[in-house]
């Protein structure tokens, strides 16, 4: 066993030399220019009922290796199940094998995911013959160095992970799944490895999970506004999938469940603040700037009113410092420009809010003051004297209650996020972009949406996603329905609302004619200027 690396008789060790036949030779050739003949022939996988066995691939699976194999860029849309990974998997061996001095990164969600995928590599490569082998360095499960200087590295996806080192492929798994805040990271940091060469590929592969930067890549894929190749699989290509299996399937999960894991739809959490059939149709569109985590829509315009909702960060990397602008002259409302960042510190954010508010006509600027969003609202007050910050005054019942100045006992400056201002906020905005009185523009908040959803007798962000941007919603749908704000804009969308849908039943019942119901004005319903119904209580004898 001299030729074995640490004693494994699966694997050869450096500096062995290799007396090929000529026939050996010629299926050598063979491997290396043609990466289907190589795992049709010679990589083995494990089935669950046959043991270990030659990978068999389906059609849309040699389309995947071929689309790999001659692009730069390849992003799947595949049903759980389905045999990606493997598919990826024996790919990646065929390029450690035959380029060498290459770099191979195999990222997920979770670092022993990646490590599991590594593992089938490593078992592929043990079932290959010695003399397809190259010599083995290094191995172990986190990482393998071959004799031809090619490695291959298995973590999670994170901004660290492959930080500082030039990579020829990259495969993200289960992309999707990966935080909405790591991912962004992730791409800022890999960036520049990813374009350091002309031959780089990135490979990323998920099932979908909500709206986003898996999803925003896909679309643009589709649409063509990046270099990614889209390779989508639908549940029947997947030889054994039928009609009989996909009703099995919903009866042991649910439709739900179904529609986003095996109809590889982009559905966010079931139970989402804003309907999932709205956050669907709501569209995204670039941005027409983009610098530091601001990103604009509109230049500012003469004469519109703008208002910006703050939502300050709790100082936690996951948390971002954000903000929304408004153009509130009309409705629909539009978000016109839109800021988030996870990095910016207290002292400058004052400042970074003054600098695109006064943008802004002066946009009128409502700060959370709660844990340290009381200093942010403290020092444009005092410090940079930003002179358009909206106040909130407490009024018993009430509660709290918009102006732009101090009103004496219980005035502050900003607004402070309690339940009943979280309820009615929600509710507001709920209403607002269901009904279509607002144009959301940016993908963030989109996604933002696809994951708020009802946590006990709230409503939150689900584990390891982001609501910053929601709780700038929250604040404006809270602000909507304040006499201030309707001042400030001569918009009473509430009685817009009523008098639309009072339209509505009209038309409905117009072809019945309209029938007077012989009662008396005063005695009829009417609506107030909140667009609450009221009905007059008459007492007989009266």
């Amino acid at each position: 066993m001299s030729d074995a690396y640490l004693g494994n008789p699966n694997l050869k060790k450096i500096n062995v030399p290799v007396e090929f036949t000529e026939e050996q030779i010629k299926e050598f050739t063979k491997c290396q220019n043609d990466p289907l003949y190589f795992i049709k022939n010679y990589v083995q996988i494990v089935s669950l009922d046959k043991g270990l066995v030659p990978f068999e691939l389906y059609d849309f699976q040699e389309k995947m290796v071929d689309t790999m194999h001659n692009e730069r860029f390849t992003i799947c849309k595949l049903p759980r199940q389905s045999g990606k990974s493997t598919t990826i998997v024996s790919y990646l061996l065929h390029y450690a094998l035959f380029n060498p001095n290459c770099n191979i990164a195999i990222l997920a969600n979770k670092s022993s995911t990646a490590r599991d995928i590594l593992g089938r590599l490593q078992l592929a490569y043990e079932n290959l013959p010695k003399w397809l082998q190259q010599g083995v360095i290094n191995w172990n499960k986190g990482s393998i160095e071959l004799e031809n200087k090619s490695t291959i590295v298995a973590a999670s996806t994170s901004s660290s992970a492959i930080r500082g080192g030039s990579y020829n492929i990259i495969f993200l798994d289960e992309f999707a799944f990966v935080p909405s805040n790591i991912a962004e990271q992730f791409f800022s940091s890999v960036y520049p490895t990813i374009t350091s060469g002309q031959s780089t590929k990135m490979i990323i592969v998920s099932t979908p999970h909500g709206m986003n930067m898996y999803y925003k890549l896909w679309v643009d894929a589709v649409n063509k506004n990046n270099n990614y190749i889209p390779i989508e699989v639908h549940w029947s290509e997947v030889p054994g999938r039928d009609q009989k299996w996909k009703e099995e399937t919903i009866r042991n999960t649910s439709q739900e469940q179904f529609q986003s894991e095996f109809e590889c739809e982009f559905l966010g959490s079931i139970d989402t603040l804003i309907s999932p059939a709205k956050i669907k149709q709501t569209p995204y569109v670039t941005p027409i700037k983009s610098k530091g985590g601001l990103e604009m829509y509109e230049e500012p315009k003469k004469d519109r009113v703008y208002v910006c909702t703050v939502d300050v960060a709790r100082g936690t990397e996951k948390d971002y410092s954000a903000f929304i602008i408004f153009d509130v002259t009309e409705v629909p409302y539009k978000v016109v420009a839109v800021y988030r960042n996870n990095e910016i510190k207290p002292f400058v954010f004052p400042n970074v809010i003054a600098e695109v508010c006064n943008g802004y006509n002066h946009a009128h600027t409502l700060v959370e003051v709660n844990d340290i969003g009381q200093q942010i609202s403290d020092a444009l007050q005092f410090e940079i004297e930003y002179d358009n910050l909206l106040m909130t005054t407490q009024r018993g019942r009430a509660g709290q209650v918009l102006g732009a100045t101090f009103s004496g006992r219980g005035s502050q400056l900003g607004i402070r996020m309690t339940k009943q201002i979280k309820k009615i906020g929600c509710s507001n905005i709920k209403t607002i972009i269901e009904s279509d009185k607002i144009i959301i523009n940016d993908f963030n908040v989109i996604g933002e949406m696809s994951t708020f959803s009802r946590r006990g007798n709230s409503w939150m962000a689900e584990d390891g996603c982001n609501d910053d941007l929601m709780s700038c919603l929250i604040i404006f749908g809270w602000a909507t329905n304040q006499d201030y704000f309707k001042e400030l804009t001569d918009i009473n969308i509430r009685n817009q609302m009523y008098a639309e849908q009072q339209n509505l039943i009209e038309q409905d019942m117009a072809p019945f004619g309209f029938v007077d119901d012989g009662l008396p004005e005063e005695e009829k319903p009417f609506a107030d200027e909140y667009g609450t119904v009221w009905n007059p209580v008459v007492r007989k004898g009266e």
